[in-house]
């Protein structure tokens, strides 16, 4: 293990009492200069909490199964819940109040709003893609968009992710990233890792989409690219750089690139959390500080932060630059 003279004392948010599936961080546009860190967790409490100070704000109440998946529309003014208890939830951001329940016939892993807020993906066990309106409210129901990834067979959903109001992006077991034309209802392009994807992430970057996927042993990198609209549109993916980790994907842990492209975080099937260099794949940083495999994670907007979920039901907050010490 490399050894590193970066040590830190991250701040630790207590509150879940179950492992962590999913932290998300939204910087919303109407209240400039804070940031919303949003958890999934098995203890069926999805939370939101002040990113900077880690104060707890709220708890969305209702799922009677563990939360794999919490996310806020890019308003902050929703958030989305998906659910072991076959359900997706969506609930008003602001009061905590639910709105809407959109019932599956399997475990659902994996939520995420289109960028214009109108509608949300969800992915699960089923191996179904659905695009629900909702516009349509309740009734979104029952018109939803199905998109089935597999014409034989069954594969299970385990991320997906808006690239824009057109393209959605299913990342499966198989290990193959499909990504679908929503309009159309067409897989237009499909990526491909070495093994079950754990976590997938879109960054855009100054001069390019990066998406990030971790999978297996590896970390991979690929640029996206798109042409045409609507019905026409296309996306295209180049793998950039593929890293061997020194810890495995095959059952929690992800990868987050850093807002400047440089660097990326990793954990998963030890208590490390480690800083690798984009290009290289190089260890910058290696901390401890969780007492359980590391399941999710992510870079706050700003890069100035990222934070850790855990098999040990506890968030850390870790500083991007520690004082050296």
């Amino acid at each position: 293990m490399a050894s590193t003279e970066r040590k830190q004392i991250p701040l630790v948010l207590p509150g879940h009492s179950r492992p962590l599936a999913e932290v998300q961080f939204l910087a919303p546009p109407s209240e400039p200069g804070r940031t919303f860190l949003v958890s999934a967790c098995h203890d069926k409490m999805p939370m939101i909490r002040d990113a900077s100070s880690g104060d707890w704000i709220g708890t969305w109440q209702g799922h009677k199964g563990a939360v794999w998946s919490t996310k806020l529309d890019p308003m902050g003014c929703l958030a989305a819940t998906a659910s072991g208890d076959f359900s997706v939830k969506v609930w008003d951001g602001v009061t905590g109040k639910e709105l809407f329940t959109y019932g599956h016939k399997h475990i659902v892993k994996t939520v995420d709003f289109s960028p214009d807020s109108k509608r949300l993906a969800t992915g699960g066990h089923e191996g179904i893609l659905r695009v629900y309106d909702l516009g349509l409210g309740q009734m979104a129901d029952k018109s939803a968009k199905v998109m089935k990834q597999t014409v034989e067979g069954k594969v299970n959903i385990t991320k997906c992710i808006w690239i824009d109001n057109d393209i959605v992006l299913a990342a499966a077991s198989d290990g193959k990233i499909r990504c679908w034309n929503v309009e159309k209802g067409e897989n237009i392009c499909t990526l491909e890792v070495e093994a079950d994807v754990r976590d997938m992430e879109v960054t855009r970057l100054q001069d390019q989409i990066v998406l990030t996927v971790a999978a297996g042993t590896s970390v991979s990198f690929f640029q996206l690219g798109t042409d045409g609209s609507g019905k026409d549109k296309t996306l295209h993916g180049v793998l950039l750089h593929e890293h061997k980790m020194p810890i495995h994907f095959r059952d929690e842990g992800g990868a987050s690139l850093h807002p400047d492209g440089n660097k990326f975080v990793a954990g998963g099937s030890d208590l490390w959390v480690r800083v690798f260099e984009f290009a290289s794949g190089k260890e910058l940083e290696c901390h401890r500080g969780h007492h359980g495999p590391i399941r999710c994670l992510r870079y706050a907007p700003d890069g100035k932060t990222y934070a850790t979920g855990s098999e040990d039901g506890t968030i850390r907050l870790w500083k991007t630059d520690p004082v050296v010490a």
